[in-house]
């Protein structure tokens, strides 16, 4: 359903509210429970309110009726107005003045009769054939099904509407395109049991339906209208689209300038970070570069087990959390239970931020600083140990590569294993000798 059929179901639902809580104060019968029901031979001279699971009107209330509940059945007769929500509200009985109902299936059956005016909002609603309804049709739904007589006008704005009942005066409806149509109602309420009418997507109009006044819809294609059904005017509206709203696809020059600029912002923030790696930790930075020139296939090999093992940490680290925190939980130890909860949650958060900026810049530069220096060591050895150009020469280059469509992917995992890599070996000897350093001391 566009949005402003949704907002239109809105409006009219927080009306219908609105009224059934601006009801003139007089004298009124209460009633409430999991089963009401107002019998064949009771009649109620006073309004009526009533909040049940399940409501079924068979007697006769001479004031308004008003009822909220899951389940409303009215085979009665109401004098006044009837205002009604539930999960289904089905009118088979007769209502003297207006009917303001909401809910997700709203049946006005073949024996109702409504004196005035229906405001309706929700999922679906059906005016079934030899109902009738003397004043105007006011629906927001997802689907209107209109087979009954009504007396004056029309106004719908749904995802799908079907006419083919008499109409008094003139319709106007603003209902979804046909293209747009979706799964049918009841598989957004699977567990209710309430039965929806099949309405065909988009605005529909039978052979039999006889519209006394003017035709307006909005809709984006021209709907076939049976001859001799509309005898005023009928006029079709463009629906009105929101500019801010469509999405227009980029044009390959515009894909090419967000591609360069992507490309660029990418490189300078290589070379940025490299260089503020290159000054703060140049010895850590050279013994990464040497670990991966001089193992690349154990660098590539040590990344993947690296990578899968950042996973399982975090996983552990997870299942510390829910064991720590029932068992101290268990224990009564409330304060405990909510530290390791903290703890683990600011664990989990510092691991994914290193993760991250591992993954996604130190690899790169690594990968993009050693080959800078073996391509400079080929083409002009004496710029190979210099402090920036094989930085940039490289970054440019590993940039390139995984900008890259279709293949770009492939060097970018690459690059990020074989710089994970490089850094678990170095980080397994670094550990190695501190232990050697711990046993001989």
């Amino acid at each position: 359903m566009k949005t402003s059929y949704k907002l239109f179901s809105i409006f009219t639902l927080l009306a219908l509210v609105a009224l059934a809580f601006a009801t003139p104060a007089r004298a009124f019968d209460g009633r409430t429970g999991d089963v009401v029901e107002i019998k064949e031979d009771e009649v109620i001279e006073d309004d009526v309110y009533v909040t049940a699971t399940e409501f079924t009107l068979n007697g006769t209330v001479k004031g308004d009726l008003v009822v909220f509940g899951e389940t409303i059945v009215i085979n009665g007769t109401v004098e006044g107005d009837l205002i009604a929500a539930g999960q289904s509200v089905t009118i088979n009985g007769k209502v003297t003045d207006d009917a303001r109902i909401a809910g997700a299936a709203l049946t006005v059956s073949k024996t109702a009769f409504i004196g005035g005016d229906i405001i309706a909002a929700g999922a679906s609603l059906e005016n079934e054939k030899d109902s009738t309804v003397k004043g105007d049709v006011v629906v927001g739904a997802g689907q209107a099904l209109l087979d009954g007589k009504i007396g004056d006008d029309v106004l719908a704005g749904t995802g799908s509407l079907e006419l083919n009942g008499e109409i008094g005066g003139d319709v106007k409806a603003e209902v979804g395109d046909p293209e747009e149509g979706g799964p049918p109602m009841s598989m957004f309420f699977p567990q209710s049991g309430i039965s929806f009418p099949s309405i065909k997507p988009g605005f529909n109009v039978g052979k039999d339906a006889k519209i006394a006044g003017n035709l307006e819809y909005t809709q984006s294609k021209d709907v076939k209208i049976p001859a001799g059904v509309v005898v005023g005017k009928t006029t079709r509206n463009e629906p009105v689209v929101d500019p801010e709203k469509v999405v227009v696809p980029p044009t390959p020059a515009e894909k090419a300038i967000t591609w360069t600029f992507d490309l660029l912002r990418t490189i300078v923030t290589w070379i940025i970070f490299g260089l503020l790696l290159g000054w703060l930790v140049p010895l850590f930075m050279k013994s990464l570069m040497d670990k991966m020139k001089s193992q690349p296939a154990a660098s590539f090999g040590w990344g993947v087990v690296a990578y899968a093992a950042f996973f399982f940490v975090l996983l552990l680290i997870l299942v510390v959390i829910i064991v720590g925190g029932v068992l101290f939980g268990f224990l009564t130890l409330g304060s405990m239970s909510g530290t390791i909860v903290w703890v683990g949650i600011l664990a989990i958060f510092a691991l994914i931020l290193g993760f991250v900026l591992i993954t996604v810049f130190l690899t790169k530069i690594v990968v993009a600083w050693l080959s800078g220096k073996l391509i400079l060591s080929r083409i002009k050895p004496e710029l190979a140990e210099h402090k920036v150009w094989p930085l940039v020469l490289g970054v440019v280059i590993v940039a390139l590569l995984v900008a890259l469509p279709f293949v770009g992917w492939l060097f970018k995992w690459l690059a990020m294993f074989l710089g994970l890599g490089a850094l678990w070996i170095c980080g397994r000897e670094a550990w190695q000798a501190r232990k050697a350093v711990a046993v001989t001391t």
